[in-house]
C-alpha cells in the first residue's frame, strides 16, 4: 500500500508545454484513484478541472507528496514553502538543466509506478535562513535552498563587506558582492562564479567573491552549521541587494547586516530509483562528452 494518497501538483506558470504536461499527469493520477491537491495559481490556467485548490504554502499540511513540474526555479520556490512541513517533494523537468527536476514528461507514468512500489531514493538537503538587520533591527529575512546573493543590483560600483564566520574576522573585501551557497546550489550560479562542485550529502556551504578586487582572494568552504556575517561598509556610495535563490530580495543600506545560518528544516527530495548525483553531473555538464566507453573501460 503506497504512502501517497494526497497528491500536490505545482507547475511554472506561463508555460504551455507545462499545462499539457499537468492535464496528462492529472488524467493518471486519477484513473489511479489518487486525491490530487493543484496550486491554486495554476488552477486559474485549467478551468473546469474539479480539483480541490491550495496555495503552496498550505500544500504541505495537506498532501503526503508534492510534485513540481517547471524547472529547477520552480522547484526552488516550492521547496522554501514546503520544507517545514516535512512532506518529499518530486521533480518533473520542464526546464532546461534539471539537477532538482529529474524526471522527463515522457517517463513520468513508468517512473511513478516505481515510486509506488517503494523503488526510489529520497534524501535531505538543507536550506539557508537569512536575516538583515539595521541598526539592531530586523528588516528583513528569507530563506534559501541554493544560495544567498549579496550585489549591487542595478549600480556599477564595487561594494564593500566584512565578513565574521562564528564571530572570528576573516576580511574586508571590496567586490561586486558574493555568493553564499549550499552544496545544492553549488551546480548553480556558485559554479558559474568558479566556486566548486559539492556532493549533496556534505555538510558545508561555500563563499564565492564575485570579481573581487584582489587576485588572493578564492572560495572558502567552511562548515554548514556555521553562523556567517556580512557587514556592509558605512563608506559604500551604493546600496546593495540581497537576493535568494534570484526570486527574493531584501534592499540594503550601508551599515545593515545579514546573517546567514542554516534553517531548521530541511527539504526532503525524491529521486528515480537509479538517481545518481555524478550521473547527472556528466549529463548536465557535458562531462566526457565525446569519450566512449571502449576506450575508457567505465561503466556509464
Amino acid at each position: 500500500m503506497t504512502k501517497f494518497r494526497n497528491i500536490g501538483l505545482i507547475g511554472r506558470l506561463g508555460s504551455k508545454k507545462v499545462v499539457d504536461t499537468l492535464k496528462s499527469m492529472i488524467s493518471f493520477l486519477s484513473d489511479q484513484n489518487f486525491n490530487i491537491i493543484l496550486d491554486q495559481r495554476v488552477a486559474e490556467l485549467m478551468p473546469g478541472h474539479g480539483l480541490q485548490t491550495s496555495s503552496k504554502k498550505s500544500m504541505g499540511d495537506l498532501c503526503d507528496l508534492v510534485i513540481v513540474v517547471g524547472g529547477d526555479g520552480s522547484l526552488l520556490g516550492a521547496a522554501r514553502a514546503l520544507a517545514r512541513c516535512d512532506v518529499p517533494v518530486l521533480g518533473v523537468n520542464r526546464g532546461q538543466l534539471g539537477f532538482l527536476t529529474d524526471i522527463s514528461p515522457s517517463e513520468f507514468e513508468v517512473k511513478f509506478k516505481e515510486i509506488l512500489a517503494h523503488r526510489y531514493t529520497e534524501e535531505e538537503r538543507f536550506l539557508l535562513k537569512v536575516e538583515v538587520t539595521r541598526n539592531g533591527e530586523l528588516i528583513g529575512e528569507a530563506d534559501a535552498l541554493n544560495d544567498m546573493v549579496l550585489h549591487p543590483g542595478k549600480a556599477t560600483r564595487m561594494i564593500e563587506f566584512d565578513l565574521y564566520i562564528e564571530g572570528d574576522y576573516v576580511y574586508t573585501q571590496r567586490s561586486d558582492g558574493v555568493i553564499v551557497a549550499t552544496p545544492t546550489g553549488s551546480t548553480a550560479y556558485s559554479l558559474s562564479g568558479g566556486g566548486p562542485i559539492m556532493h549533496p550529502k556534505l555538510d558545508a556551504v561555500v563563499l564565492v567573491p564575485m570579481f573581487p578586487h584582489t587576485l588572493s582572494s578564492r572560495p572558502i568552504v567552511v562548515d554548514g552549521n556555521s553562523e556567517l556575517r556580512l557587514i556592509i561598509s558605512e563608506d559604500n556610495e551604493t546600496y546593495p541587494i540581497v537576493s535568494c535563490d534570484g526570486q527574493v530580495s531584501i534592499n540594503l543600506a550601508p551599515g545593515d547586516v545579514i546573517k546567514i545560518t542554516k534553517h531548521k528544516h530541511r527539504l526532503k527530495l525524491i529521486h528515480p530509483e537509479g538517481y545518481n548525483f555524478y550521473r547527472t553531473c556528466r549529463e548536465k555538464l557535458g562531462w566526457s562528452a565525446g569519450i566512449t566507453r571502449s576506450n575508457t573501460g567505465v561503466e556509464k
